[in-house]
């Protein structure tokens, strides 16, 4: 670990940035759990051939059948009951899996899903994996047998995977929901168990309605919305907790949460209670002093889609709002926990979802939308306003420009149907005065132009862009696309945080490939920008335009040609959310160092299909010297940095900064910290449960000052890149728990 007042300067030439990686490289694929996480594929008819002869059979029917059920219980929330996929976790059934594995054997599959599945840690026993790559065999027309698949098994996939559907599983089989179907008889999705609903039923006593004042300026003692306030500060003004004796804190109590899918929630306290998403799609309401619960209400469904993060939740008047993994938007009564009424964004049988909640702004809920990732000819990714009375859709805005509309000509040639991506899965800000709302919209998919039919010249909006709508009508304002043609998963959708400095007003974002972006809020005019780890993505980023020119080998991609690139998709920046500090003018980011190889896929342009199709292999950023985890304090005004904090594990909390001079941080490696925020001396620390992520916060209750982080495991590139790079880190697969420390009563 270290702690320096300045960095070095940060080299960008590929030449070296390559004979580094080189070196790395001859390191680390000595290890065996390299992620590889591959996506992609392309689907050729032939028509009018002779029957062929049925393929070899190589794994039994009951191998197939156990496959199914360890892939319910260890697979499916990543990558869907019906194995279509999303995000990150690519299709296992189709042509786009046929194309990648087609060439490759059935060992391979084994030894693959064996070191880096599931993504948290490998854990499941030799012939679980067997018998999941059986399942996954028949799902791919593959016909079970009387022979038994083992682990030594070497039979080339796509000769027994023929895409035609086995005899013996077509009872079992159907189109997956919403998506068209692609012929191959991909299984039904098992019913997911029923949600507890209204499981515990109580009152919140002496309850204050959340007004717009509140959500102005929010009392200090509260915390009522994504990152605290409409600017996204993630700072608490309290300062009961300070430098002098935050190393006196102790744990007040703790609450066991949901230990499903990915934790990284952000809790609300308003007057003395808590509302704590969990995942699963349940919202409780705790006694914020003691952690008594006093309402608990899941409305379902009960189980994982996508990541299934609740990372943040609203609340005004008489109501608190949570977005489901199905793409819903439902109100509880705050008091009672009751639902007032449940919105569907989307057809919650389309496959979208969400991992982050809204924001309220003039009495509309404003809410983004995930799992983006598939060609849909109807159906795209958008941002909405409803009605937070009623949850009546008020407005959308669509992030995919489409033939005809403003932007469209900016996907080349790309068809509407493979127009895919643009996802917003990361709550946005808000300039009451301005009345606009600023998002930031993530990357175009597939990843790589080339896979996606068009070219890094075409800038494909409103992708890798940060937009400014009129929260009124949903009306766009300004974009600003930080890095058109954007190609290499490094998205820019993350916080956009709103500084005043003197009567500029300011924006300052920053995406995977660590570049600090400041835009002026009012035009979207760029001021400046400030590179905060090392990248080599791109050549130059123009000083009066904000524009990056890429590689030009990162231009000339060719299809299944690997390039050697940094950031990885790790970021740079991810979604672990940066403070603003206002006593010090400081932003304190934290930040990941690490690089991939990533190769594009083909794809088939059909209904359902898409997905990220690309592979990856992580190694080490050179000039880290090992340290993953970068924290890294940097002055509003002249972008100068302050001070910086490297260590081995990544942070996986957001940074909360403090009145009292504090900065809390929690990492992989089961620490939480308390730092001073002008130096990034260390001033407490204690270890918890397992990996310490999500977002921590401050507030008060009963007059005094707590503070509180969860821990928990799940999530996508920050949990899978150091499982690969830091194979030493293991914290335990359990453990989603929240805490809350105070200081001893005097």
């Amino acid at each position: 670990m270290a702690v320096r007042g300045h960095r070095k300067e940060i080299t960008t030439e590929i030449t070296r940035a390559t004979e580094k990686h080189r070196k790395h490289r001859r390191m680390f694929f000595k290890r065996a759990l390299l992620a590889l996480v591959i996506a992609g594929g392309f689907s050729l008819s032939l028509v009018g051939q002779a029957p062929q002869p049925a393929p070899p059979a190589v794994f039994t029917a009951a191998q197939a059948t156990a496959g199914q059920a360890a892939y319910t219980a260890n697979c499916a929330s990543c990558h869907l009951p019906d194995l279509a996929g999303q995000n990150e976790a690519p299709q296992l059934a189709g042509p786009n899996f046929r194309s990648t594995w087609g060439k490759r054997t059935t060992r391979d599959l084994i030894e693959y899903m064996s070191a880096t599945m599931p993504p948290g840690r490998p854990s499941l026993a030799e012939q679980e994996y067997v018998n999941i790559a059986a399942f996954i065999l028949r799902a791919n027309g593959a016909a079970a047998g009387t022979q038994a698949l083992a682990p030594a098994t070497a039979a080339v996939i796509g000769s027994i995977a023929t895409g035609r559907p086995a005899a013996t599983t077509a009872a079992q089989t159907a189109p997956r929901p919403g998506a068209g179907g692609d012929g191959d008889g991909a299984p039904r999705p098992a019913a997911a168990p029923a949600s507890r609903g209204h499981s515990v039923q109580g009152e919140v006593k002496n309850y204050v309605p959340v007004t717009d004042a509140m959500l102005r300026n929010p009392p200090a003692g509260d915390w009522l919305m994504a990152r605290r306030n409409y600017q996204a500060w993630s700072y608490s003004p309290l300062d009961e907790i300070k430098k002098d004796n935050v190393k006196e804190l102790r744990l007040a109590w703790s609450w066991a949460m949901n230990d499903a899918g990915s934790n990284q929630p952000m809790p609300l306290v308003h007057n003395g209670v808590m509302y704590l998403g969990n995942t699963g799609n349940m919202m409780q309401a705790l006694d914020a002093a003691t952690g008594d619960l006093i309402w608990e209400n899941q409305v379902g469904p009960n189980s994982i889609r996508g990541f299934g993060a609740v990372r943040n939740a609203a609340i005004y008047h008489d109501k608190v709002y949570m977005a489901t993994n199905d793409g819903r938007v439902v109100a509880f009564n705050a008091v009672t926990g009751k639902v007032v009424w449940d919105t569907a964004i989307v057809d919650p049988k389309l496959g979208f979802t969400n991992s982050s909640g809204p924001i309220v702004a003039n009495g509309k809920l404003i809410q983004g939308l995930h799992g983006c990732d598939r060609f849909r000819s109807k159906d795209r990714c958008m941002i909405s306003a409803y009605d937070a009375e009623t949850g009546k859709q008020l407005w959308k805005f669509h992030t995919i420009a489409r033939t005809g509309e403003p932007g469209g000509e900016s996907w080349g040639t790309v068809p509407d149907l493979a127009r895919a991506g643009g996802d917003t899965w990361i709550a946005g800000s808000y300039d009451p005065e301005l009345d606009l709302t600023y998002w930031g919209i993530a990357q175009a998919k597939p990843w790589m132009p080339v896979s996606r039919g068009n070219k890094t010249s075409d800038s494909a909006l409103y992708t890798a862009s940060t937009v400014a709508l009129r929260a009124s009508d949903g009306t766009l304002a300004w974009y600003y696309q930080h890095a058109p043609g954007e190609s290499l998963d490094l998205d820019e959708v993350f916080e956009k945080v709103l500084v005043d400095i003197g009567p500029e007003k300011d924006l300052f974002t920053i995406g995977k490939a660590g570049i600090l972006w400041k835009i002026e809020r009012r035009t979207g005019k760029f001021l400046g920008y400030k590179q905060t780890v090392f990248q080599n993505v791109f050549e130059k980023i123009d000083p009066e335009k904000g524009t990056p020119t890429y590689r030009q080998d990162i231009i000339d991609q060719k299809m299944d040609e690997w390039l050697t690139v940094c950031p990885s998709t790790e970021g740079g920046h991810n979604w672990q959310a940066m403070s603003y500090h206002p006593p010090t003018r400081q932003l304190i980011i934290p930040l990941s160092q690490s690089c991939m190889e990533i190769v594009p896929r083909k794809v088939a342009f059909e209904e359902g299909s898409g997905g990220t199709s690309a592979g990856r292999r992580f190694f080490e950023m050179p000039g880290s010297d090992g340290n993953v985890g970068k924290l890294l304090a940097i002055d509003v005004t002249t972008m100068k940095e302050m001070w910086s904090r490297d260590q081995r594990v990544p942070y996986l909390t957001a940074a909360l900064s403090t009145g009292g001079g504090i900065v809390f941080i929690g990492d992989l490696d089961r620490n939480f910290r308390a730092l001073d925020v002008k130096t990034g001396e260390e001033l407490w620390k204690v270890r918890l449960e397992t990996s310490v992520q999500g977002f921590p916060v401050s507030f008060t209750a009963n007059g005094k000052q707590y503070v509180a982080v969860t821990t928990g495991n799940g999530g996508g590139s920050p949990r899978q890149v150091p499982r690969t790079i830091i194979p030493e880190v293991n914290p335990p697969i359990n453990g989603h728990t929240l805490y809350v420390f105070e200081l001893p009563k005097k």
